[in-house]
């Protein structure tokens, strides 16, 4: 089936996979004090990191305009498939979705599908994948959504990150909770909870024994990984996603790995070192 793969910025994809899966990226705008950034490819990542680290209030970001997603669904295949954040993190979902509205209004030859993928950024990318592996196998598109549905539902999102300041300032994660962990160097693995919002799910005094802990976790949600795709997504430390490829490897049977570079919205709420993980 022919088809276009359109996802927002968090669904973080390394250069020869925006190619090969033909995906457009609709960005959303960061912003840091009165200073805005737009989270594209042409987003200097270590800039904004510095940039954001130096400014005392949190950080805000703004979702895509309806008009930026109806640009972005022009195509001859006049099948498409949207990948958003999660509809309980940010208002994405619902700026695609009125879109898809209005563009049938005139448009009403297409099929286009908006898929709230319950969570962020390797998450997205694996919904990503999915849809074009299914694509060259299923010529239904109502097939093949309620086979990407399904798939979302049974997706596991796991974080582990250095820095949790920027979760909680954002309402993402209990402040006391944040404030604890930085004063006693705690380390927290967190989690998509399945419903589209975040939960604790360990932690580990330093970050090595949360990192192993991170590593059990895979093996803790009980599922038969020889037929999943796991994805690793890091914030500029390239090293620890190699260093936890490695051990994964060494532990592990999956189907396949996949490392790529978290773009801005990604990191900025996992911040640098943060590493996100789904299967």
């Amino acid at each position: 089936m022919k088809c276009k793969i359109v996802a927002d910025s968090s669904c973080d994809l390394t250069e020869e996979l925006i190619q090969k899966l033909g995906v457009e990226l609709v960005p959303l705008t960061l912003q840091l004090n009165d200073k805005s950034y737009v989270d594209d490819r042409n987003l200097d990542l270590e800039e904004y990191l510095k940039d954001m680290k130096n400014t005392p209030n949190p950080p805000r970001t703004s979702c895509p305009s309806p008009a930026a997603f109806m640009e972005s669904f022009v195509d001859e295949s006049k099948v498409i498939f949207v990948v958003t954040l999660s509809s309980k993190l940010s208002g994405t979902y619902n700026s695609a979705r009125l879109a898809a509205e209005l563009f049938l209004e005139d448009h009403q030859d297409y099929f286009i599908h908006i898929f709230d993928s319950l969570s962020a950024s390797a998450a997205e990318s694996l919904i990503a994948l999915k849809i074009f592996e299914l694509s060259k196998i299923i010529d239904d598109p109502k097939e093949l959504v309620q086979k990407v549905e399904e798939y979302i539902n049974g997706i596991k999102t796991l974080f582990l990150l250095d820095n949790v300041n920027h979760l909680a300032k954002n309402g993402r994660l209990n402040p006391v909770i944040a404030k604890i962990a930085s004063a006693l160097s705690i380390k927290l693995i967190l989690g998509a909870d399945g419903k589209g919002e975040i939960k604790l799910v360990k932690e580990g005094l330093g970050y090595e024994r949360a990192f192993k802990k991170f590593l059990a976790s895979i093996a803790q949600q009980g599922l038969d990984l020889t037929i999943r795709t796991l994805v690793i997504a890091y914030v500029l430390e390239a090293n620890r996603a190699e260093r936890f490829y490695q051990e994964v490897m060494s532990l592990y049977q999956f189907k396949d790995v996949v490392i790529v570079k978290m773009g801005g919205l990604s990191s900025t709420y996992a911040d640098f070192g943060g590493l996100v993980i789904a299967f």
